[in-house]
């Protein structure tokens, strides 16, 4: 039964003399398990001793605790490390008693050894949990706490000290006796914790504003739980409290960013969706009106890039002061951006009283501005919706508004108008017009008619110009009057007068080959396309793709091209010369004054503007124009076209005055390039010498 029992035990029973090896004199089956090795190899150490099995940082204190044990006749119980025989280190706990001699002298040790390695891994792992929790709990950035229901602290750690602006957790725990009334701003806000914590065991970002220990308002989030016993009972509420403050006030100001403008601190545009649907809205429910008010700069654009942002920017904030200025407590100014506003004018009555207003605004935009010791004038164009008459929704209102601006700067700029059916109508075609224009290009929709110049002196063909043309799918043609200036305004013009220019050129080397005759072909460059800075490189690629003689090609440049930089101007034409092309002034003496650059210009051509043309026969003094004109140019060695020549009194008159070159319907209305060719082969059949009339 003694050996059933020992071999059933988890460990080994054991009895060894004290001597130098602990020479093991019994062990029982247990020794296989505990150390790996048979009680055979450590019995008289016949293979290995214990001695050697014990891990040798432990074996001077093991001998010296059992001794003494064994003197004060004490049993002795120690834990120590040994060796396993795959070598692994296990730890071990040895019970045992010391065994005299009849003499009274230590014979030996008796006792009991079980391995506790996992008891050990687990103690150590508690420990190290422990050590890390305490470490967490001391150094952690965010508050941790524990508290009754009734709002007493019962633990928390320095960082939450420091969160209440308290020297240290005993100053914190002296000061708060009562959470709600010394933590809290807000009445109620620890009985909406308390609430949250009876319903669903917890708090999760609980935000609140609280009070620092000298009176300052933080904001703080705290999440939280409930601990409760093995019944059930609550003990205390657990949680960590983080300071928001900065997020908070981060939010503010990414709110406050994103509803105004930054420039001018005005409602932006963001906001201006809200305000307007909450006006909309109070305006249905007291009957009343709303006026939206569209605001643009006339002249913001050159000054902004002439003088610079700064004073752009200085000019937009008095502007948006004046406007504000301007109007009651309850309207609203809004900077959409650039130089645009809208101003919300509530509880309309009147159209005078808001007739008034405008003409107040009116004037006090257009005042002289002083900027850096220099006066700028701007003033502004203004259209007007109403609410609801104009519009039942923001952005029908909006769009209205904007239309009514836009026909204010038709009307010459410093006006304002109010929107019409008519100018929504107008509006609407127009925006059919942008939205079908991105689409010609890529679907082929536009084509190239020519118009011919005959010189004066052989009544020859001695020239064309291109004109677009736009041929929709199934649908007559549309003029270049509908849609050119929305290209100008849209920024499409850029992508058609390429087009335009590209194959214009082509059509001059397919029209040289076809009759043999080597002329130039003219092409109108609208001021936004000169203002291009790759102008002159485009120019140049196109030449070089279509291999068109550079002689053969003639950009016909309006005087307005002028207003906006003379330097650039004149250094353009020059850089275009240099590529080989001829140029021409296109509507010459109706545009800015360019009599004191003229000379500077290395142009081959001036076109006399058809408004002088046309009316020769009922305004005679226009022939004074005219005749100076022609002087003009040919003072300078350049020649002189006349546009839109449609009688023989014209051609008669302007021949007679020595002009150079016609152009108009008496001779031949825009032609298709085949219509063109013909001609050009009629009259080289015909040897025509003088005007022929017109060519259908």
């Amino acid at each position: 039964m003694l050996s059933t029992l020992m071999s059933n035990l988890k460990g080994m029973v054991y009895c060894c003399l004290v001597d130098q090896h602990w020479t093991m004199v019994f062990v029982s089956e247990g020794c296989q398990a505990l150390t790996g090795y048979s009680a055979d190899d450590l019995l008289f150490n016949r293979r290995i001793t214990y001695e050697e099995l014990t891990l040798e940082d432990d074996r001077i204190w093991i001998r010296e605790h059992i001794n003494a044990a064994a003197l004060s006749g004490e049993q002795f119980e120690l834990d120590y490390r040994i060796t396993h025989a795959n070598g692994s280190i296990r730890w071990v706990r040895e019970s045992g008693v010391a065994l005299f001699n009849e003499q009274g002298e230590l014979e030996a040790l008796e006792g009991f050894i079980q391995d506790i390695t996992a008891h050990k891994q687990s103690e150590q792992l508690a420990r190290e949990a422990e050590e890390r929790y305490r470490s967490i709990f001391e150094n952690a950035i965010e508050g941790i706490y524990q508290t009754t229901p009734a709002g007493q602290y019962l633990n928390f750690n320095p960082a939450l000290a420091r969160i209440y602006g308290y020297d240290s957790t005993d100053d914190l725990m002296r000061a708060i006796s009562d959470i709600q009334t010394q933590i809290y701003v807000e009445p109620g806000k620890r009985a909406e914790y308390i609430a949250m914590m009876q319903c669903d065991g917890r708090v999760l970002n609980f935000e609140a504003q609280v009070y620092r220990k000298n009176g300052d308002i933080i904001w703080i989030t705290e999440n939280a739980h409930e601990v409760r016993d093995l019944n059930g009972n609550l003990l205390f509420y657990e949680g960590t409290v983080e300071d928001i403050s900065e997020r908070k006030q981060y939010e503010q100001q990414i709110e406050y960013q994103a509803t105004h403008d930054t420039l001018t601190g005005l409602p932006n545009r963001t906001m201006l969706a809200d305000r307007l649907q909450q006006c909309m809205h109070f305006c249905d429910r007291y009957a009343n009106k709303l006026a939206v008010a569209f605001v643009d700069l006339d002249q913001f654009k050159l000054i902004n890039d002439s003088m610079g942002h700064h004073v752009g920017d200085q000019l937009l904030v008095t502007m948006a002061e004046r406007l504000g200025a301007c109007l009651r407590e309850s309207d609203t100014v809004v900077r959409l951006g650039g130089d645009e506003f809208v101003l919300l004018l509530t509880n309309v009555q009147k159209i005078e009283d808001l007739t008034h207003t405008m003409q107040r605004i009116l004037a006090a935009v257009v005042t002289p501005c002083m900027i850096d010791g220099r006066d700028f004038v701007v003033s502004c164009s203004i259209g007007i919706g109403i609410y609801p008459d104009d519009g039942h929704d923001p952005n029908t209102l909006l769009k209205h508004a904007d239309s009514a601006m836009y026909k204010a700067k038709q009307l010459g700029r410093n006006n304002f108008q109010f929107f019409t059916p008519e100018l929504n109508q107008a509006l609407t075609t127009r925006i059919k017009i942008e939205y079908r224009l991105r689409h010609a290009i890529e679907n082929d929709e536009f084509l190239l008619h020519f118009q011919p110049k005959v010189d004066f002196a052989t009544g020859a063909i001695c020239g064309t110009e291109a004109l677009i043309r736009w041929q929709p799918p199934g649908e007559p043609l549309i003029s270049p009057m509908s849609f050119i200036p929305v290209a100008e305004e849209t920024g499409q013009i850029e992508e058609i007068g390429r087009w335009v220019l590209i194959n214009a050129c082509r059509k001059a080397c397919e029209f040289q080959q076809r009759t043999g005759c080597k002329f130039p072909v003219a092409v109108n460059v609208s001021p936004r396309q000169f203002r291009q800075l790759d102008l002159v490189n485009t120019v140049k690629s196109v030449l070089q793709i279509t291999g068109i003689d550079p002689q053969c090609l003639e950009l016909e440049i309006t005087e307005n091209s002028l207003v906006h930089d003379t330097r650039h101007f004149i250094q353009t034409l020059h850089d275009l010369k240099a590529l080989g092309v001829k140029l021409a002034i296109d509507d010459f003496g109706t545009g800015y004054s360019s009599m004191a650059y003229l000379k500077d210009f290395p142009v081959d051509r001036l076109k006399i503007d058809k408004v002088f043309v046309g009316n020769l026969e009922t305004e005679p003094t226009n022939v004074a124009i005219l005749k100076a004109i022609i002087a003009l140019g040919h003072g300078l060695n350049i020649k002189v076209v006349a546009e839109g020549v449609e009688t023989a009194y014209q051609q008669q008159s302007l021949q007679d005055m020595g002009c150079d070159e016609l152009q108009g319907y008496y001779f031949s209305k825009p032609l298709t390039a085949e219509s063109f060719v013909a001609l050009l082969k009629q009259q080289d059949a015909e040897l025509i010498t003088a005007p022929i009339g017109i060519y259908v």
